[in-house]
């Protein structure tokens, strides 16, 4: 099968399936995202959706925030992972925002990637949800799924895997493709064991044709 064909395929079965996916992160504005997302590094969106409430209680904006000391941001949110390093981000990113942008979240993604604790997969994510910027965050989940599936083909990194990903997605489709690949991959598309009998791309996915499909035949 074609790459061009596999993405076609891949769109036509998510449109249709998934046609209204979204971040399972809960926010009410850019602010509130940001701090989501930035805790969210290698901790899932459940934990952070636990801290959160609280978090925005005691910091509401990032005026409030760029003003905490750095062990009371930690108190809020120690049992999320690398509370230390996030700790420190969160008021950085809350500085910047006061000082360069009246509190305002940027929508542009080089913008955002010179704000303390925002990197590329970050600004992406900020970008298309908040902007719906033709832009495509990689996490893990997004990596693993479309190597697995046969979207990305060699891919090292995740820009390397970005770049494969948009060449071949409509602009249109990018920021819905992100929320796809990631709900896939958290509840279908897992990572240490793939409930292939709950999926509807197994026609397109190089795994189970070259695994499942030939276990079967054995």
């Amino acid at each position: 099968m074609k790459k061009k064909e596999r993405f076609e395929l891949f769109i036509d079965y998510f449109s249709r399936h998934m046609p209204e996916a979204e971040t399972e992160l809960e926010y009410q504005d850019p602010y509130e995202l940001a701090v989501a997302t930035i805790l969210s590094a290698q901790c899932t969106d459940k934990r952070v959706n636990m801290i959160t409430p609280a978090f925005f209680g005691k910091f509401p904006d990032a005026e409030s925030l760029a003003k905490a000391e750095t062990g009371e941001v930690f108190e809020l949110i120690k049992s999320c992972s690398y509370p230390n390093n996030k700790a420190k981000n969160l008021i950085g990113m809350a500085k910047a925002l006061t000082e360069r942008y009246d509190g305002v979240v940027p929508a542009e993604v080089k913008e955002l990637q010179t704000i303390p604790g925002i990197g590329r997969k970050t600004a992406n994510v900020i970008a298309s949800v908040i902007y719906k910027v033709p832009v495509l965050a990689v996490d893990t989940h997004v990596f693993r799924v479309s190597a697995r599936i046969g979207l990305s083909t060699n891919a090292r990194t995740p820009l390397q895997t970005e770049l494969q990903l948009t060449r071949y997605i409509p602009e249109d489709k990018i920021p819905m493709a992100h929320h796809w690949l990631i709900l896939h991959g958290r509840y279908v598309c897992q990572a240490r064991k793939p409930k292939c009998e709950q999926c509807g791309v197994t026609e397109i996915c190089k795994y189970y044709q070259k695994v499942i499909a030939s276990d079967k035949q054995n």
